[in-house]
């Protein structure tokens, strides 16, 4: 395990700079700049992002994303497509060494995954993990993650649905009917939930940092040491925001 991680806490920012900003992470940690990091943010405005392996019009409903002005990005890590609501959600993202247990895809997942199951707990809630990569709460998905790798080093970011418009969801995914019968639902509105639902009481996506924070340290057993974000890393994640406006891709399948 890591003994420290440092952590970054960013509040509303625009989608395309929070997905430029996880890659200069990666980038930066390959490089021996940064050191292990743990960043908790959220989104604005809402925005929609899909696996990198991802044909963009099969996973999303296009012509409501453009009437909505919802951005639409493609993402460096695979996974499915995932709505970030404004108002409603919070996401991790986290570069460490893929050494020791972090070796293995599987248990990776398992141990970082553990960081919002703690944190849910924390709540009075039943969390479960479900490999490969999601948390259920009552048998209902409330977060997912995706990761990547580079020379030996992994990204891994996913999403926790605190008070997410489902509805809104729904109409802005598509989910393909062989997934939702393997999960033997009808739709994908079935499928989800929110911590807010599960506790009966609407909580913000800043209610939750100071539980990811306490779930993140437990599930790590490091010292988390909050600091902000350096020059150079908005310098190269504002770079890379560029990519993730460009049409070439996030339509490149």
């Amino acid at each position: 395990m890591v003994e420290e991680i440092r952590l970054i806490i960013d509040k509303h920012q625009d989608p395309h700079y929070n997905m430029g900003f996880d890659e200069a992470l990666l980038t930066l940690r390959v490089q021996g700049e940064i050191p292990p990091t743990l960043r908790l943010y959220m989104w604005d405005p809402s925005a929609v992002t899909i696996g990198y392996f991802q044909r963009i019009r099969d996973v999303v409903n296009l012509d409501y994303a453009l009437e909505k002005k919802i951005p639409v990005i493609r993402r460096i890590t695979g996974g499915g497509a995932v709505y970030h609501d404004r108002d409603g959600e919070v996401t991790y993202s986290i570069v460490l060494d893929a050494r020791g247990k972090f070796t293995d895809v599987q248990e990776s997942y398992r141990i970082i995954c553990s960081g919002i199951v703690e944190a849910l707990r924390d709540l009075g809630l039943e969390a479960v993990f479900k490999p490969v990569n999601d948390i259920l709460l009552n048998g209902r998905k409330v977060s997912g993650s995706a990761q990547t790798r580079r020379r030996n080093t992994l990204l891994q970011h996913g999403t926790l649905m605190v008070s997410t418009n489902l509805d809104e969801l729904a109409r802005l995914l598509v989910v393909p009917r062989e997934k939702l019968e393997s999960h033997r639902v009808r739709s994908i509105r079935e499928r989800v939930t929110t911590v807010s639902i599960e506790l009966g009481k609407t909580l913000s996506p800043e209610d939750m940092i100071p539980y990811l924070i306490e779930g993140f340290r437990k599930a790590l057993g490091a010292q988390l040491i909050e600091e902000k974000p350096s020059p150079s890393e908005k310098k190269l994640a504002e770079k890379y925001a560029e990519k993730y406006r460009s049409v070439e891709w996030n339509y490149k399948r």
